[in-house]
C-alpha cells in the first residue's frame, strides 16, 4: 500500500448541491475524513446553488440532478455558461443513460449512481487532489 506522507496535498474547496440533508451530511462526513477538504457551501435548490457557486468558485462541485424546485442539469448548464471550470461530479439516484448523456453534454466531469457508486466520490476526490 502506498503512503502519501511525503505528498503535499492541495486544499480543495468543495460545494455540495443536494436537497437531502442525509446525503449532504454523509458526504460531509466522508470528505472531512479525507483531510485537506474545505466545504465552502451547500445548496438544495438550483437558484441558490448557481448563485453560491458563482460566488465561491469551488474546485469541485458535487451535484444531484433532481433538486427542490428544479434541476441540477440547469445548474450545470448555468455554471458552464459562466465559464466556471470547477470539476463537477454528478451524484444521483437517476442514473439512466439519458441523464448520464445529458450531464456529460452539459459539462459534467463524472457521473455516479447514488445507490451503488456513492463511495466512488472519495476515490475521485483523492485523485483530483493529488493531481492538483
Amino acid at each position: 500500500m502506498e503512503t502519501t506522507t511525503n505528498v503535499h496535498l492541495k486544499l480543495l474547496n468543495v460545494f455540495i448541491v443536494d436537497d437531502s440533508q442525509i446525503v449532504r451530511d454523509r458526504l460531509t462526513s466522508m470528505l472531512n475524513e479525507l483531510g485537506s477538504i474545505n466545504i465552502v457551501g451547500y445548496a438544495d435548490n438550483p437558484l441558490s446553488a448557481t448563485e453560491s457557486i458563482v460566488a465561491t468558485v469551488p474546485d469541485i462541485i458535487i451535484l444531484d440532478i433532481f433538486l427542490a424546485g428544479g434541476s441540477g442539469i440547469h445548474v450545470l448548464k448555468n455554471i458552464r455558461s459562466r465559464n466556471i471550470s470547477s470539476k463537477v461530479i454528478v451524484l444521483t439516484n437517476y442514473a439512466q443513460e439519458q441523464y448520464r448523456k445529458k450531464c456529460f453534454e452539459e459539462g459534467a466531469d463524472f457521473f455516479f449512481d447514488k445507490s451503488i457508486e456513492f463511495d466512488k466520490i472519495v476515490d475521485v476526490i483523492q485523485k483530483l487532489r493529488i493531481a492538483a
